[in-house]
């Protein structure tokens, strides 16, 4: 069953349908990232839809390291076009999750963020890829980016 609810999550990252991805979350779900931070449900199911919709030329494969009824680990390698710089990126992300009902109720994706941000930003990123200046400023981008879509929904 849970190895069913990660290939629909991430087969929904797959074919950009943000829609089957957000049904996976539980009403009570947390996520966190190193680009986003944490993210309670609505906001994480927006950002999911968000990042599907948007132009790019996502490519992505996982693999379940670790499965039981109410936990999972998996590997997931998405590989795209950053769109702000145009520049290609290969994200290398261990998620892990906490199931309740069937459905994920807990959400964290670890990953370098000085490695992602020397791709997806290049030279600002490999200089100051490693501050918490940097990557408080990308995380108020994405909340902005976040926002906006938001409101556009609505």
């Amino acid at each position: 069953m849970t190895q069913d609810l990660i290939d629909a999550f991430y087969g929904g990252l797959a074919n950009r349908d943000g829609e089957a991805m957000a049904a996976c979350y539980h009403d009570e779900a947390l996520f966190e990232d190193p680009i986003f931070g944490e993210l309670v449900v609505d906001d994480a199911r927006d950002m999911w839809r968000m990042l599907c919709s948007s132009d790019t030329d996502l490519s992505l494969n996982h693999t379940i390291l670790e499965s039981t009824e109410s936990s999972a680990k998996v590997n997931w390698v998405a590989k795209y076009t950053f769109s702000s710089t145009g520049r290609p990126v290969t994200n290398d992300v261990v998620a892990t999750m906490k199931i309740r009902d069937g459905l994920i109720v807990d959400h964290r994706d670890d990953f370098g963020f000085w490695k992602w941000s020397s791709q997806a930003l290049g030279i600002p990123g490999q200089l100051l890829g490693w501050t918490p200046m940097l990557k408080a400023k990308v995380r108020a981008t994405t909340r902005t980016n976040l926002d906006e879509f938001k409101a556009k929904q609505a």
